[in-house]
């Protein structure tokens, strides 16, 4: 099909602003160009914000960015911007908080109007070619705006003014409550922690898994939150709940079980039908999750998806440079899922002989389970299907596996959905701890090769000056936009888990290089939590700070774990002070609302049980380490070593030719044991 249209965006390299390159709209990207416009023309702003996966997006593309009548009103009347919100999460949260308190909801697509010094007015999310779903029609509202910008001006403004008033005031959230003392250290206590667990398992879906009706998000903070409760306070109930959720969504059509790999979330509340895109961040945040899970029950399903959604990652979407690429669309051909569903006549092609009992285990029929076509799930259990097929387990998960990769090679075959090939830094960052936290638990050295790979990519990409400062995206060779708090968050937690499976101390200073960085560019002067963006960047119209766990978790409270870290290695009082304070600050919030700040939770609930300052030593070090990192200590600070050096954990213990392993607590310090067994004695004394 030849190219009528182009426009602004076909300079750009993020693929979601390219798909709308050529569209007849005259979209801007984000920028002074765009923004000088608006004022010289006196023009109100369209805002656009959406990502390369979103299904939505692509719909009112299709309806509405693709027709040229009502490209032409849009022309006529604004200046058209288009954002990739995983380029720019900043301006996203700006202008969904506006959103937000316009019209009480929030979503991609996200389009805002704004007056020509970006300051927001009116907005809302998806909206159809006609009237339908108790939504104005996308023209109705270009054209109505447009009218209230041209009569009723002042009205206009006087809103703009509210909305930033308001999404300002937001930054006051959490301004109460700091204890500036040791009396902190009585601030968390089991009885809350038990409340944040009382508080979460509300909501639990004890049926199906989860939290909460359909829409179903993984959650998987929740989770995590809920199985190192049960671990600490031997809780069966909240491990019952943490676990049905990952078998509910292991086995369910929210995880790809032929290609591996989880999609966003599920349409319904069986985990049957996901909304299938893929995104980096969640395959990481759940892995992270597994990971606990293993390395608390040893169950095998575990140790399976986590080697699963590893390949799919390194198969998929690692680059060929080192790091991982952000998403995988939902939409092949135009059409949602198209990819991924199966007709049973084609399997039965495909697998001849073995297609009776393989549909039968992943409930595949002639009449299809999803719009004529069959999404693979699972409803029994492996062991007993073996059994009733008189297989044993082993034997029946390698036919499993046999079966499966026939259907992947032709699977393949197929148009595939596009890949957003960005790279994100923070994104990678999570991914990072994933890599670190699969090698501790499976003890695969490949893991730790591709943990070490990715850290030098992204030290080598993504690098922006010699103090600690980073860029947020790498794409074609090139890094972009300065790094956001998340970035740095998520990163120098990466690094820190890094250096736990390696006993490499560069890498907790690159997280304490990084963590002094933060301090200085994005701390507020009158609160203990840090801004969004970075003191340098400044084309937004409000600094903003991020205290929820969205999809992605709060990157103050990443950060507030992290300094609580670094603030032990290297005997920084004044970060473990700040720690404190941001937990603290927070503390009311986080019991009331635990599924919105579980991370925080978690960082609460691992201070309440106490931190276990852990040594390893010897001349021998590698085996006694490894024997330590795949046991369960979420509430650790590890470093080893086999020389004696200035770090304070491992300042004055013995480095001889026997391994030993030092335990500290409270400020008090036990006999080394040889053995990972004799530790975990000590600490479940």
């Amino acid at each position: 099909m030849p190219v009528i249209h182009s426009n602004q965006l076909i300079k750009e390299s993020s693929p979601y602003l390219l798909q709308h390159a050529h569209n007849p709209v005259h979209w801007f990207a984000w920028g002074m160009e765009a923004l000088k416009a608006a004022k010289v023309e006196d023009k109100p702003i369209l805002v656009s914000i959406g990502y390369a996966a979103c299904h939505w997006c692509h719909v009112m593309e299709r309806e509405s960015f693709e027709n040229v009548d009502t490209a032409a009103v849009m022309n006529e009347h604004f200046i058209n911007i288009k954002i990739d919100r995983e380029e720019r999460p900043d301006l996203d949260h700006i202008y969904m908080d506006a959103v937000q308190a316009i019209a009480g909801n929030g979503g991609w697509p996200l389009n805002v109007f704004l007056t020509p010094d970006a300051r927001p007015f009116y907005g809302g999310t998806y909206f159809p070619p006609e009237k339908a779903f108790g939504r104005n029609s996308w023209t109705d509202v270009l054209l109505s705006i447009s009218d209230a910008w041209q009569n009723r001006r002042e009205e206009v403004e006087a809103q703009a003014r509210q909305l930033i008033s308001h999404i300002s005031q937001s930054n006051s959230f959490a301004l109460g409550s700091i204890v500036h003392s040791a009396e902190g250290e009585k601030m968390f206590s089991e009885a809350d922690c038990k409340i944040i667990a009382e508080n979460l398992l509300k909501s639990a879906d004890t049926v199906e898994g989860g939290f909460g009706a359909a829409p179903k998000f993984p959650q998987t903070f929740c989770i995590q939150y809920l199985l190192q409760h049960a671990w600490f306070f031997k809780n069966d109930r909240a491990q019952k709940q943490a676990e049905l959720s990952l078998q509910k969504m292991i086995n369910g059509g929210i995880y790809d079980q032929v290609g591996g790999g989880f999609s966003r979330y599920s349409t319904d509340a069986f985990w049957l039908v996901p909304h299938f895109e893929k995104m980096l961040y969640d395959n990481a945040l759940l892995l992270n999750v597994l990971c606990d899970a293993f390395q608390i029950t040893r169950k095998n399903l575990y140790q399976k998806a986590i080697e699963h959604t590893l390949a799919f990652l390194i198969n998929e979407l690692k680059d060929a440079d080192g790091g991982f690429y952000a998403a995988i669309d939902a939409d092949s051909e135009g059409i949602e899922g198209k990819f991924y569903v199966w007709d049973k006549t084609e399997i039965d092609n495909i697998l001849q002989a073995d297609s009776e009992w393989y549909c039968k285990y992943y409930n595949i029929t002639q009449e299809g389970n999803w719009e004529g076509k069959n999404i693979l799930n699972v409803t029994t259990l492996p062991a007993a299907f073996a059994q009733n097929i008189g297989k044993r387990e082993d034997e029946f998960g390698e036919m499993i596996r046999t079966c499966s990769m026939k259907l992947l090679k032709v699977r393949n075959e197929r148009i595939c959905p596009t890949t957003d090939d960005k790279i994100l830094l923070g994104w990678n960052g999570l991914l990072l701890t994933a890599l670190c936290r699969s090698f501790a638990s499976l003890q695969k050295e490949d893991y730790r090769k591709e943990a070490i790979e990715l850290y030098e990519f992204l030290v080598g990409k993504f690098k922006r000056n010699d103090e600690g400062g980073m860029y947020h995206t790498y794409k074609n060779g090139k890094a972009t936009q300065y790094a956001f708090l998340d970035d740095y968050a998520f990163f120098i937690q990466g690094c820190i888990h890094l250096q736990e499976i390696t006993g490499n101390n560069d890498y907790l200073a690159t997280a304490r290089m990084l963590t002094q960085y933060v301090e200085k560019n994005f701390s507020s002067p009158n609160n203990a939590q840090f801004f969004f963006t970075d003191i340098e960047q400044e084309d937004t119209v409000v600094r903003k700070m991020e205290f929820y766990d969205s999809a992605i978790p709060s990157g103050n409270a990443v950060m507030a774990t992290n300094m609580g870290y670094l603030s032990l290695v290297f005997e920084e009082k004044d970060w473990k002070a700040r720690s404190w304070d941001m937990i603290v600050s927070l503390k009311d919030t986080i019991l009331k609302y635990p599924s919105s700040f579980s991370v925080w939770g978690t960082a609460l609930q691992q201070l309440a049980k106490g931190i276990h300052e852990i040594g390893v030593t010897g001349k021998d070090v590698e085996q006694l380490l490894k024997e330590v990192l795949v046991q369960f200590i979420p509430n650790k600070v590890l470093q080893s070593g086999t020389q004696p050096g200035e770090m304070p954990i491992l300042k004055g213990k013995s480095f001889s030719d026997v391994a030993l392993a030092y335990r500290c607590i409270n400020y008090q310090c036990l006999e080394p044991v040889k053995t990972a067994i004799e530790l975990l004695e000590q600490i479940n004394y």
